[in-house]
């Protein structure tokens, strides 16, 4: 493992705003699996693995920070649906197609893919819906979780796609699944009472607090999870809600935000983009109300730069564009267009 778990987090930071917590815990997971893999050549161990569950609302950054995990690595990464998996008649076909497409992702390197991270969002769906009994589980739920049981522990799955007698080997395979678990709170409510006695000491409150925080696989079963599959998902990390503050930094700082993305498409037809900052907190607010997370902010951005990227590449003479408001017309310097 050629990267320590800060220099991951490091890497993460770069790219994903806030989810600090979320971030050590992904780079100490990831860390620990790949030395693993490492020490079971070497000395002969015997791989015991430890695939990761994030919990946290839609449009937190789950999938991000799992595809930027997979850069800082250089490892394979390719994501999957729960809802789509219980939704198919055929699981064990589409698993098949989910490692085909992880060694496509290695450029055909077969031992590359093996080593390689998948991410399983909407895993929470494979429970009933609330009006069909809370907790209970769907017959297409759990025949996804017993499909998955297998290759998220790590075995040898015979791949048609690839001529008789290929085997894709997922015990060096690092799982990671995700899901919003709306009504897990209550869970926690409910079973985390360890009747700990506060010391008064800060150090010993945090620990205290981060064990009552902490979803344990009883939760998850409570959930709906069956308890083979919870069980397999020991390091659980939690995702918070963006804020407004969250939101404006994600369409500044990291290194792809959005604003640098369309600062650079204007800048290559000779155009100076500036965006006054009380726009990315207009933006901000009407991503909130949308409660789609980030997922947001990339349409409400386009909109207000769709007449500009329009206009501009059929007027040279276009030198600057400043917004000053979401809600109004921006200006155009060296001439407006007509």
């Amino acid at each position: 493992m050629k990267l320590t778990p800060s220099q991951i987090v490091a890497f993460l930071e770069r790219h994903v705003v806030g989810q600090d917590e979320a971030k050590k815990q992904l780079a100490v997971a990831v860390h620990t699996h790949y030395r693993k893999l490492g020490l079971a050549q070497a000395d002969g161990l015997e791989i015991v693995k430890s695939n990761v569950l994030l919990v946290g609302p839609t449009g937190t950054g789950k999938t991000l920070l799992c595809e930027t995990l997979s850069k800082a690595l250089e490892v394979p990464f390719v994501t999957a649906n729960a809802t789509s998996l219980a939704q198919s008649e055929y699981v064990n076909e589409e698993i098949e197609a989910i490692l085909l497409r992880l060694i496509e992702k290695a450029g055909g390197d077969f031992v590359n893919a093996q080593r390689g991270i998948i991410f399983i969002d909407e895993i929470d769906k494979l429970k009933a819906p609330p009006e069909a009994g809370g907790g209970a589980r769907t017959p297409a739920g759990e025949r996804v979780q017993h499909a998955l049981l297998k290759i998220m522990e790590g075995a040898p799955v015979k791949l048609k796609g690839l001529g008789a007698g290929s085997h894709f080997d997922t015990t060096e395979t690092l799982f990671i699944c995700g899901g919003a678990f709306v009504g897990i709170d209550e869970i926690l409510s409910q079973t985390h009472t360890f009747g700990f006695i506060a010391t008064g000491e800060d150090d010993n409150q945090k620990i205290l607090d981060r064990l009552n925080a902490r979803i344990k696989p009883t939760d998850l079963f409570k959930f709906g999870l069956i308890p083979e599959f919870a069980g397999r998902l020991p390091i659980v990390a939690r995702v918070n809600p963006l804020t407004r503050e969250m939101m404006v930094r994600i369409m500044t700082e990291p290194q792809n935000a959005l604003y640098k993305q369309f600062h650079a498409i204007l800048a290559s037809d000779g155009v100076e983009l500036k965006i006054a900052p009380p726009v990315f907190e207009q933006i901000a607010d009407l991503a909130m109300e949308y409660k789609a997370g980030a997922r947001s902010l990339r349409g409400i951005f386009e909109e207000m730069l769709m007449p500009v990227l329009y206009l501009v590449p059929d007027h040279p003479e276009v030198k600057q564009v400043v917004f000053e408001s979401l809600y109004d017309e921006p200006r155009y310097l060296g001439s407006k267009p007509a």
